[in-house]
């Protein structure tokens, strides 16, 4: 991990949920193994982005292994890169209770990690980067870029509001309500802590971003008002 300046902004601080916390951590992995198919989700990233057995990928915000687990057998290799030492840790357990050995984990993040290796040839994100302000995002994603070999691709999954804002009153309303299951406290909870916390930003704010980094957005799909998918190849 490489050095970090005093001004830097601290990925590692808590911000939203508390995912330091391993008892919600836990409940964040069977929360979402109700709502997600992992395995499925996995397999639409590695078709959008052409992943083949001898690539290397950088999975930025590995968290518990959604995509890392579900795709180490169909790359060369993978990074997992994550803030959170009970979701790495939780990910590198369930690595090696499925025997896959063609994984390394770092506890770093999009603005500390260190890629000593040769540029790989995707990086995969989701649910990652709204943990930094704009101006961060904007350097994580140049940070990015110079991880990634020259038309390599870069796969973003995240909360982006592309709703009207005249009306994000009743849009954040309707997406809590239609989003979090019936009457589950728990995932309203994590929902209010997101928007109120957290970092999302704006679709045009996040397309300028993606191509003042160096990259050429191939796809873009926008869901809900709320959620985001780029598939980019650097330029």
């Amino acid at each position: 991990m490489i050095k970090i300046p005093k001004w830097q902004y601290d990925e590692f601080k808590h911000c939203g949920v508390d995912f330091s916390d391993s008892a919600e951590v836990e409940r964040y992995e069977n929360k979402h193994r109700q709502i997600r198919d992992f395995k499925k989700e996995a397999s639409a990233i590695i078709d959008s982005i052409g992943l083949g057995l001898e690539d290397k990928v950088i999975d930025m915000g590995c968290g518990t292994g959604a995509f890392t687990l579900n795709a180490a057998d169909k790359c060369g290799k993978i990074f997992a890169v994550d803030v959170s030492k009970a979701m790495l840790d939780l990910c590198r357990k369930k690595c090696r209770g499925a025997k896959i050995a063609n994984v390394e984990f770092f506890r770093a993040g999009f603005l500390s990690y260190e890629h000593k290796a040769k540029p790989v040839d995707a990086i995969v994100s989701k649910l990652a980067m709204h943990h930094l302000p704009d101006f961060w995002k904007q350097i994580a994603l140049r940070r990015l870029a110079q991880m990634l070999r020259k038309n390599g691709k870069f796969y973003l999954w995240d909360i982006v509001y592309s709703f009207d804002i005249k009306d994000y009153e009743k849009n954040t309303q309707r997406w809590i309500s239609k989003t979090a299951p019936q009457g589950d406290r728990d995932f309203k909870r994590r929902f209010e802590v997101h928007i109120s916390q957290e970092f999302s930003t704006m679709d045009w704010v996040m397309e300028k971003m993606l191509e003042i980094a160096g990259f050429k957005i191939l796809k873009k799909n926008y869901n809900e008002g709320f959620f985001a998918e780029y598939v980019c190849i650097k330029l």
